[in-house]
């Protein structure tokens, strides 16, 4: 198979007669036209063109495969003048959810000035929240979430994986010492979501696994947890992400298994369809590289 993209210099020397004037017309200079054009006739195993001293002239082959050319080249305006359609329609503001902690990361890095240089007239506005806001219900546009997501309305794409693990502070360490398994954090303060989080599946693993645990502090973000851990009360279920990144904060335990899931990209399947959605979704899958070490650390 040969680059689509070396059918524009073909042309280009067609049309001109010349590769120096090939090259002025695509705005590139002589010995890029010639690479192009001898990379393309190699891969066709034939020539498009003969050498002249007054310039190139097409061959049979060149004269047949024109037309194609041209064809190729007028589908791919075609192609260029439909997304820019779609551009300059998505318009508006698409609400994007995800936890507190991510979105000071993406609004650190380049990634929103990229996709604001590529569409102008679409703003991002952040919901922050652990919670699993509700797409169909309207209440945001589009979701980055890590969990369990069974509603089969919506549609989706994994981003990253998402690990937990145990922290504890460095002072509670050399303080109480350390749980050196699951079982032992039974018998060392707890620091868990309150009753708004109930069904986060943190929540739900330390009831299994420290029925009888004391829970010392309690919070409804995960941002509260690693504040509490890093006071010394006690230790707390965190995602490697943050728990990795606190200088203040020793991994216990972990990662722990039960609590591995997967970072989604997530929205509705009518919402996927409309132009500023669409724009959105599709970029971050592009941007997966970007997002990812943004979401695991």
């Amino acid at each position: 198979m040969f680059d689509w993209d070396d059918l524009r210099y073909f042309l280009a020397v067609a049309r001109q007669g010349s590769t120096i004037a090939a090259g002025r017309a695509l705005q590139v200079n002589q010995s890029t036209v010639h690479r192009r054009l001898t990379a393309l006739e190699h891969r066709i195993g034939r020539p498009l063109v003969n050498r002249h001293p007054t310039g190139y002239r097409l061959t049979e082959l060149g004269e047949e495969m024109v037309a194609y050319a041209e064809k190729v080249e007028q589908a791919v305006q075609a192609f260029e003048q439909q997304l820019e359609a779609i551009r300059r329609d998505a318009v508006g503001v698409v609400r994007v959810t995800c936890p507190e902690p991510i979105i000071y990361r993406i609004t650190q890095s380049s990634l929103l000035d990229r996709f604001h240089a590529r569409y102008p007239g679409i703003r991002v506005e952040f919901v922050m929240s652990d919670k699993y806001l509700d797409l169909a219900k309207g209440e945001v546009d589009v979701a980055l979430r890590s969990g369990d997501t069974d509603d089969n309305k919506l549609v989706g794409r994994k981003i990253a994986d998402s690990f937990w693990a145990v922290y504890a502070s460095r002072t509670y360490v050399e303080q109480h010492g350390r749980p050196e398994r699951v079982e032992d954090l039974e018998r060392h303060p707890l620091v868990g979501f309150d009753d708004t989080m109930t069904n986060h599946r943190a929540s739900k693993w330390l009831r299994q696994v420290a029925p009888d645990g004391k829970i010392v502090a309690r919070n409804n973000s995960v941002l509260g947890l690693v504040y509490a851990a890093k006071a010394g009360v006690g230790v707390a279920p965190l995602p490697t992400a943050l728990g990795d990144a606190e200088a203040d904060l020793v991994r216990v335990l972990g990662p722990i298994p039960e609590l591995a899931r997967i970072w989604r990209l997530l929205t509705t399947a009518e919402l996927r369809r409309t132009p500023r959605v669409a724009a959105f979704f599709d970029f971050i899958v592009e941007e997966i590289d970007t997002l990812k070490p943004i979401l695991t650390g």
